[in-house]
């Protein structure tokens, strides 16, 4: 998912062959020799240059690239879409091979292009990988450098690496991708995976997405074209679906690659109510998704009822845009603010009528976690934390689940029996007035994952600085009524929905 603008929409060309391994695998060998990889354009181009291009900015990247290495060649033919000599390119590609598979196309007298987007990425443990997309669109997101034609496939976004990041990365049989688009989700599933599935309308972006684990020299994927779960068959299931849907809301469905083809939000909640029955027990589902705040109606509500029968979930709300905002990053998105004035006027009133006319007053992103639970009440936390994260979030999101479980298992008795050590880089505040004999409030921060800061009173600080997993809480919480001359009973009575907040939170961790 993402977007592009260029006014450039001259039809989609030809994309290589999928079936030639042979060919792969010596084009990949070549881009690798040439150091075509993420840590190779870090230091060809420089950090700023290099952050550019991450913007969809090329021009950085052009004049870093004026040399004659093979380096340089290759950062211009596949990244940056320049013609190249043919006699250069033959020095360091398998030029015969890569034309008659289509990789490379013979332009003017003696020159050669690219026939798609070949973009070095590296992975989380630096894997050198290759993500496909189709020319221009190496860069997904608004105000991208690209096409609005609609099977354009796109490459790297914001959004896909940031679904990325949140994925629950543990060993597992069965991953499903819906919606693959270049394959980066099936990528990074394909390292912890035994078997990948990967889904998309768009049959293009199957062939791209087969190209792209080729290419990265990972396994294969079971590749299935249809929309959201209808390519997958009776009875599958899996223990990871992940999506990066075209989540856009938006009046009709103009764009592929970006537009749910659904009134307002219904594909997102669709995607979520039906995840549930395609989980194996313990399994996780995550997406990305877009949601409408209406008139009249608690926006936390809403995402509540998506929650399908059976699953603990947790929605994050990153994001939110009044209905304007929303429409013009969208259709800045397109480009159509670079041309015609009165048409652009047109589509953004478009745009408000279908808001309003569903009392639409602003529309939320975030991030929703699924996990099959075989718990007879479900936990399902919606909370909004617009603050910056640490990414990846993987680890974190899953060790959130695991303490739901623990809190789950355990009532206060069982709790103030339980031990706790402080969670990592976890700080702690304290604010009041210069010379104060005591402050106004102690707040505990983490410097990890979610860098969530929490108030807690005198006793939760204490508590907390205490626990090192070598005492339970309730040993714990009678010391520190001795200390400030406290009834324990009184004390264990009030402190353990404290605890069971700083735990929820991640502030605590259970020691098992």
């Amino acid at each position: 998912m993402g977007g592009v603008s260029n006014a450039s929409q001259s039809p989609l060309s030809p994309l290589p062959s999928s079936d030639r391994p042979d060919v792969v695998a010596r084009l990949r060998d070549a881009l690798l020799g040439a150091s075509f990889t993420a840590d190779g354009l870090l230091e060809l181009l420089g950090a700023p240059a290099y952050a550019a291009l991450a913007r969809s900015e090329t021009v950085p990247a052009l004049r870093a690239t004026r040399g004659d290495t093979a380096l340089e060649l290759l950062v211009r033919l596949f990244l940056l879409q320049q013609p190249v000599p043919h006699a250069r390119v033959a020095g360091v590609l398998p030029v015969e091979a890569c034309l008659e598979s289509g990789w490379l196309t013979r332009v003017g007298d003696d020159e050669l292009a690219a026939t798609v987007d070949v973009r070095p990425y590296g992975g989380p443990d630096g894997e050198d990988w290759f993500i496909v997309s189709d020319l221009g669109c190496a860069v997904g997101g608004a105000g991208g450098i690209g096409r609005r034609d609609e099977g354009v496939v796109l490459g790297v976004g914001g959004a896909s690496t940031t679904l990325a990041g949140i994925t629950v990365r543990t060993p597992v049989a069965a991953a499903l991708d819906l919606g693959t688009g270049s394959g980066i989700q099936a990528l990074h599933a394909a390292r912890h995976a035994t078997r990948v599935t990967a889904t998309d309308l768009n049959p293009r972006a199957l062939h791209i997405t087969a190209l792209t684990l080729a290419l990265s020299g990972t396994q294969a994927a079971d590749l299935r074209e249809g929309s959201l779960f209808e390519p997958v068959r009776g009875d599958e299931t899996y223990d990871l679906i992940v999506s990066n849907p075209p989540f856009v809301i938006s009046p009709g469905a103009r764009l592929t690659y970006r537009d749910g083809g659904m009134g307002g939000d219904d594909l997102c909640r669709t995607l979520v109510q039906e995840a549930g029955e395609r989980l194996n027990e313990g399994g996780f589902a995550q997406f990305l998704a877009n949601w409408q705040h209406v008139e009249g109606e608690d926006w936390q509500d809403r995402l509540r009822s998506w929650v399908p029968r059976g699953c603990d979930a947790w929605i994050v709300q990153r994001e939110v845009q009044d209905v304007n905002q929303y429409a013009e990053l969208w259709l800045r998105d397109a480009g159509d603010h670079r041309e015609d004035m009165a048409e652009y006027q047109a589509r953004y009133d478009a745009w408000l009528d279908e808001f309003e006319a569903r009392k639409v007053k602003a529309v939320g992103f975030g991030w929703i976690t699924l996990r099959r639970t075989g718990a007879a009440v479900p936990s399902v936390t919606v909370e909004e934390w617009p603050h910056p994260v640490e990414q990846p979030l993987g680890d974190t999101i899953r060790a959130h689940f695991d303490r739901l479980d623990y809190l789950r298992d355990h009532d206060d008795a069982a709790l103030l029996e339980g031990h706790f050590r402080l969670g990592a880089e976890v700080v702690q505040e304290q604010v009041g007035l210069p010379g104060a004999e005591d402050p106004e409030h102690v707040v505990l921060r983490q410097n990890r994952g979610m860098c969530r800061a929490t108030r807690v009173d005198t006793v939760g600080a204490g508590f907390a600085g205490v626990c090192d997993g070598t005492m339970s809480a309730g040993r714990i919480l009678d010391a520190i009524a001795q200390l400030i001359g406290e009834d324990p009973v009184l004390l264990r009575d009030r402190t353990p929905a404290q605890i069971r907040l700083l735990v929820e939170q991640g502030f605590l961790e259970p020691v098992r």
